[in-house]
């Protein structure tokens, strides 16, 4: 990306400040704790709550500190903390004047030129509330930003620059590549990496150790292994296992997930490397049928363990 300027691993197009964002699936922030999942419950509710990305956290921190808020665009595999970021920028900003001061929207239901020209025109357009000395900058956090028309995009580029001075605008995506180079221009890239085992170990210990749970050393490993980096899956993984098991060990982890057991794939293998095609055609076919174990995780698996020797 042209304009990186960083000594760390991070993807950042821009020296500008940062901005909030909205949610598809995402609990409202004022919901009851004790029914919420684990995924909202646990969600940070502060930039020194963020897992990982230390980088692009303490830079958005800084530049919100500096009152240099730019429109973002926050883009990278799915729960890797983009929204929480975001929302947590929010907070900090406003406290309890939170709602009044952004606009939420999930463009992948809220997608189309209607919405842009009325709800986002209409926010951005109206005087924001400040009860300080100087008025305060509105934020229209746009979550799932990849899933809105071409039409949309377009009518949004212009909507960014007439409101630039009241408004900064947050755009959350998956795909950088599904907007419109008119917006990403106009936008502080910054990437979100999937998380190292680490930092989702960490924070699984944190969540483990405030619900007062049993999880061995290898149901924990298996947690970090399944979720492949998104923090949103290893805590549902985590409450579904739960739910199922008092204890929560390798075995029960795996079963709840419908995943094949790492030794079964160690077999499956073998029988690939020293077997006859119809011995090991049988024998994987009746490891598949006896533990219910889909044909995709098998090939996945496998393929997965042969590069790795």
């Amino acid at each position: 990306m042209a304009g990186a300027t960083a000594a760390t691993p991070m993807d950042i197009d821009a020296a500008a400040p940062p901005a909030g964002a909205a949610a598809k699936g995402k609990a409202p922030l004022n919901a009851p704790v004790r029914a919420a999942p684990w995924v909202e419950k646990y969600r940070p509710q502060s930039l020194a709550d963020v897992a990982a990305h230390r980088d692009i956290v303490d830079t958005i921190d800084r530049l919100t500190n500096e009152n240099r808020l730019p429109h973002l665009l926050l883009y990278g595999p799915p729960g890797t903390g983009k929204t929480s970021t975001i929302l947590a920028v929010a907070r900090k900003l406003y406290g309890s004047q939170y709602s009044n001061m952004i606009l939420e929207l999930n463009a992948s239901d809220e997608r189309g030129i209607d919405v842009v020209r009325q709800q986002i025109q209409d926010f951005a357009g109206a005087r924001s509330l400040s009860f300080g000395a100087r008025p305060a900058v509105k934020l229209v956090l746009l979550d799932e930003a990849d899933a809105m028309t071409k039409d949309a995009q377009f009518a949004l580029r212009r909507v960014i620059e007439k409101y630039t001075r009241s408004t900064r605008f947050a755009l959350i995506c998956n795909h950088v590549n599904k907007i419109i180079p008119a917006l990403q221009s106009r936008c502080t890239r910054f990437r979100f990496a999937p998380l190292d085992g680490s930092h989702v170990r960490e924070r699984l210990q944190h969540i483990i150790k405030s619900e007062g749970l049993g999880v061995d050393e290898g149901g924990l490993t298996a947690l970090v292994r399944l979720s492949n980096g998104d923090m949103r899956k290893a805590l549902n993984i985590l409450q579904s296992t739960h739910m199922a098991s008092q204890q929560i060990t390798e075995e029960a982890v795996y079963l709840c997930t419908g995943n094949p057991m790492p030794k079964d794939i160690e077999e499956i293998a073998f029988w690939l490397l020293n077997e006859p095609f119809s011995t090991s055609f049988k024998y994987i076919s009746d490891m598949k049928m006896r533990k219910g174990l889909a044909l995709v995780d098998i090939i996945r698996e496998v393929q997965a363990k042969l590069c790795m020797q």
